[in-house]
């Protein structure tokens, strides 16, 4: 059964709806980062070669949200409309990415086949007519984030932290949680806490999303549990993270609105984990952060298995894999978010979000 997930997911779209990238957005201001799909220029190959890409938007001004899968050419299979129109009863609720998740084999074998129907037809909706949103816009639950899982960013981060007590990466991951309320869209502003902080920082990672529940997982099975992945940025207050409550990361790194992820999640069988998988930060188009997954000390199998270690894992479940080197408040001098930056984070063959900094 396992095995045939796995296969299921690599293999969940045909040439009519697979291979999908997020490529270069032209955005001119903090604005037009929050608009709509407008903001994504190209859809080039994605680097899995089969995948299909599967988003959460509004297709209309006070819209409902919908689950959509987005095509070669930019074009949007509303997944509830083409399963009416090809009087298809869906196993899940259409609106849900979590429910979509939820439904397993059959609801993803569903959308495969409605999308590649459905890719037939000439008048479907396009980019420009949807507003993204976080992929998974209502998390169940908290999500989990590992933490110092780049040597170079656990090493540049030495001289500012508090936890002087750790001298050296721990044999095992260091896990934490952001609050569900942290989620963000990918192209969302987010509203700086000035009156808490001056110190936000930026953290591009890489999100992998759950399939199925699962304890005590092994490394050896690890990835029959991945759904899909996405991109991530777990942006932080670092002196609230550092300085208060103890020096427990949780509340400095669950501002509202400090998680934006997206554009999409891409099936497993979408992505390449290799040297050309490439994590990259930007603020304001200056380049901050840029990192190749084999620099992941953790590898996507040691990281379940060590969290589902006596703690049950459940489909929907999203893991921020951790950040490099190069955040802000290790720099020097220190540099964080400020209102009117724009910061964007990439992870090619995946996508790019965009989000603007505004006040509260």
């Amino acid at each position: 059964m396992d095995n045939n997930r796995r296969n299921l997911l690599k293999a969940s779209a045909s040439a009519a709806v697979g291979g999908i990238l997020l490529g270069t957005q032209a955005i001119s201001s903090a604005q037009d980062a929050a608009v709509n799909g407008a903001n994504i220029k190209s859809v080039p190959p994605l680097s899995g070669k089969t995948g299909i890409r599967i988003a959460t938007v509004l297709l209309s001004k006070g819209g409902k949200e919908t689950v959509v899968v987005v095509l070669d050419d930019g074009r949007l299979v509303d997944v509830k409309a083409a399963a009416h129109h090809q009087k298809v009863k869906l196993s899940f609720d259409p609106s849900s990415v979590l429910a979509l998740i939820a439904s397993g084999d059959a609801g993803l074998a569903q959308v495969t086949k409605i999308a590649a129907q459905a890719a037939k037809q000439k008048s479907l909706p396009v980019l420009a007519d949807a507003q993204f949103l976080s992929p998974i816009p209502h998390p169940a639950r908290n999500i989990y984030c590992v933490g110092w899982n780049y040597l170079d960013h656990f090493e540049e981060g030495k001289a500012n932290r508090q936890d002087t007590v750790v001298e050296k990466l721990p044999d095992h991951p260091v896990f934490f949680t952001k609050g569900t309320h942290t989620m963000n869209g990918p192209f969302d502003p987010i509203p700086l806490v000035t009156k808490l902080s001056n110190m936000s920082d930026w953290e591009a990672e890489l999100a992998v999303v759950i399939g199925k529940k699962g304890v005590n997982i092994s490394e050896e099975d690890a990835m029959n549990y991945v759904y899909g992945y996405s991109v991530y940025n777990d942006t932080t207050v670092r002196d609230v993270q550092q300085k208060l409550h103890g020096g427990q990361w949780f509340k400095g790194k669950s501002i509202d609105n400090y998680g934006p992820m997206g554009p999409w999640i891409v099936t497993a069988g979408g992505v390449t984990l290799d040297k050309n998988m490439h994590i990259i930060s930007r603020v304001n188009g200056v380049e901050k952060q840029n990192a190749v997954y084999p620099q992941m000390y953790f590898k996507i199998p040691k990281i379940i298995a060590e969290l589902s270690r006596g703690l049950t894992l459940e489909a929907g479940d999203i893991i921020a894999t951790g950040t490099p080197s190069g955040v802000g408040f290790a720099r020097k001098p220190q540099e964080f978010l400020k209102p009117g930056d724009i910061m964007e984070t990439e992870i090619t063959g995946i996508g790019i979000i965009r989000n603007p900094m505004t006040t509260e």
